[in-house]
């Protein structure tokens, strides 16, 4: 076989008009090779014949087992084929069998309507945030997009709680000034597992009039363009950014995306601004009264006066002792009602285990806890239980009722 040089000279050669038999002379090879070397469309390539191998015996019986569980692991399939040999030559050759014995599962291309679906995801940036204790961690960030606009919303939460992730899409809706006729889902806890909804979901997309739709495993298509974008933020975003707190980081995203939204997005060929209020005017308006979000729980004010919100603790009125509290949390605030009273009122802290106290508090407890440990006064209880022993002898019938006081004495 000729090298790719030569193959490329003999050619070059024969273009310039040089006879077959001269080029032949010149490098020394065969006219016949010559010939070949003009007539072909590609290069030379050096091509080994196919040979048996220590794996073709068992070829058949491992792709009859593909043809039944095409995601059976080579581990499984060498035990049942009875393989001895090299499992890393085995796997080798499970995996180029498998892909011919996969199912074909085609996508479609996706047509998104003007207020037809907002995609909703959890981006993790990659880049740890610091809380009130002086930790820092990993926060999740609640993406939007807008599928026929592909404008973007986001805000960081603190947890994947069902009640963050609504308290999260309520904020970025109102933001939007519409509700979408769909939000997309991927099967995140928090949302749902499985047929069912995740607490307090169903009725959230009831007051807002919409519908919640939680993607099939392996449907990545679907919910494509939100996670592309979570890829576009680590990429645009997230590179020579630092942040001091949560709030920071919500500023800083907030500002980008005002920029980001303005740019082209190429395969619309137009700008998200420019798109959104044909987007917004086919969507459903906000509710007139706003979802129930949040944390929201009803309590016995125990000895201790503090209630739990997520992880933290935080301080009451320890007037209301061994009373019903009604506790209700935001992103933001912490508050404790009596009957409509406000009984406490903290900003809320995504640091885990935290205890927050109002020093209010802990000097109204002191006063009480003075006031139980005083002496009560004995007088008083001792003059309401004095009375004539006659009365008694009166009820029981050992006394006459017609003889007078002075003659049973």
């Amino acid at each position: 076989m000729i090298t790719m040089e030569d193959w490329a000279l003999i050619r070059r050669l024969a273009g310039e008009g040089v006879p077959k038999r001269q080029i032949a002379a010149r490098l020394g090879i065969s006219r016949t090779t010559v010939v070949k070397a003009v007539a072909s469309q590609s290069p030379p390539k050096y091509e080994r014949k196919a040979a048996p191998t220590s794996f073709t015996p068992f070829e058949p019986l491992v792709r009859q087992l593909l043809v039944a569980t095409p995601d059976m692991p080579a581990t499984v399939i060498a035990e049942r084929v009875g393989w001895s040999g090299s499992m890393t030559w085995f796997r080798d050759n499970v995996r180029r069998l498998r892909p011919e014995h996969r199912p074909v599962d085609p996508a479609d291309r996706l047509t998104w309507l003007p207020g037809d679906a907002g995609q909703c995801d959890l981006w993790f940036p990659p880049a740890k945030i610091s809380l009130e204790d002086g930790t820092s961690t990993l926060l999740p960030v609640l993406v939007i997009t807008a599928a026929h606009s592909r404008f973007m919303l986001g805000r960081m939460i603190p947890t994947r709680r069902t009640e963050d992730l609504l308290l999260g899409m309520w904020a970025l809706l109102q933001q939007l000034g519409a509700v979408p006729r769909r939000l997309i889902w991927d099967n995140e806890s928090g949302i749902g597992r499985g047929k069912r909804h995740a607490d307090g979901v169903g009725a959230f997309t009831g007051t807002l009039a919409t519908r919640l739709v939680r993607l099939k495993p392996y449907d990545p298509e679907s919910k494509g363009l939100v996670e592309r974008r979570n890829g576009f933020f680590e990429t645009s975003f997230m590179p020579g950014r630092d942040f001091s707190s949560p709030a920071d980081f919500n500023a800083q995203f907030s500002d980008w995306l005002a920029k980001a939204n303005a740019r082209v997005v190429r395969t619309t060929k137009a700008r998200p601004v420019d798109l959104l209020d044909a987007d917004r005017a086919a969507m459903l308006p906000l509710p007139p009264v706003a979802p129930t979000v949040g944390w929201v729980n009803r309590v016995r004010l125990g000895r201790d006066y503090y209630v739990r919100v997520d992880s933290s603790d935080y301080s009451v009125d320890p007037a209301v002792i061994g009373r019903f509290v009604d506790v209700s949390a935001d992103l933001a605030r912490v508050e404790v009602r009596h009957e409509g009273r406000l009984v406490a009122a903290h900003e809320r802290v995504w640091a885990r285990g935290m205890t927050i106290t109002d020093p209010t508090h802990v000097a109204a407890a002191k006063v009480l806890r003075e006031q139980f440990g005083q002496p009560r006064p004995t007088s008083e209880v001792h003059e309401e239980l004095v009375r004539d022993l006659a009365d008694y002898d009166r009820a029981f019938g050992l006394i006459d009722g017609s003889l007078s006081e002075t003659e049973v004495a």
